[in-house]
C-alpha cells in the first residue's frame, strides 16, 4: 500500500495558506497576514504567554518566531514585556488593536471551516479530526523522542 498522507497535508496546507491570504484580501483585511494570525489566535484564547508557548502552539521555531513578533510589535498588535517572576521568559501581550481584529480573523476562519468541510456530515467531520490529532500526537512523540 502506498501511502500519500504526508504529502497531501502538506499540499493542503500550501493551498489553504493561499486562499486564507486571498479572503484576507478579498475582505479587505491588511491589518495582519495568515501565519500573524495564527499567533493572534493563541494570544486571543490565553494573552500574556511566554514566547516559547506561542512557539509550540503555532509549529513556529522560536527564530522564525522573534523576526515575526518584531514586525508585529512594530505594527502595534502586540507587546512583549519581561515576566516578573522569571526574567529570561518575554511574556506575549495583545494590544488594544489587535484584540479589536479578532472578530475579522473569526469570519475568515469560519469561512475557510466551510470550505474545507464542504459536503462532510458532522459525523465526518468528528471522525476526521479524530484522526488528524492522533497524527498530530504522534509527530509530537516523535519531536520529544
Amino acid at each position: 500500500m502506498v501511502a500519500n498522507g504526508g504529502f497531501l497535508v502538506t499540499k493542503i496546507k500550501q493551498l489553504g495558506d493561499r486562499i486564507f491570504e486571498k479572503v484576507l484580501t478579498e475582505r479587505g483585511i491588511d491589518a495582519f497576514n495568515g501565519a500573524q494570525g495564527r499567533i493572534l489566535y493563541v494570544l486571543w484564547q490565553k494573552d500574556g504567554v511566554p514566547i516559547k508557548t506561542v512557539s509550540d502552539s503555532c509549529g513556529l521555531a522560536i527564530t522564525s518566531l522573534t523576526t515575526m513578533l518584531e514586525r508585529m510589535e512594530r505594527q502595534g498588535l502586540i507587546r512583549r514585556e519581561a515576566d516578573s517572576r522569571d526574567k529570561r521568559k518575554t511574556l506575549l501581550f495583545l494590544t488594544d488593536k489587535a484584540r479589536a481584529l479578532q472578530a475579522d480573523y473569526d469570519a475568515v476562519s469560519g469561512q475557510m471551516g466551510a470550505l474545507y468541510y464542504k459536503d462532510f456530515t458532522d459525523n465526518e467531520i468528528l471522525q476526521f479530526e479524530a484522526y488528524l490529532q492522533r497524527i498530530q500526537k504522534n509527530l509530537e512523540e516523535k519531536l520529544k523522542s
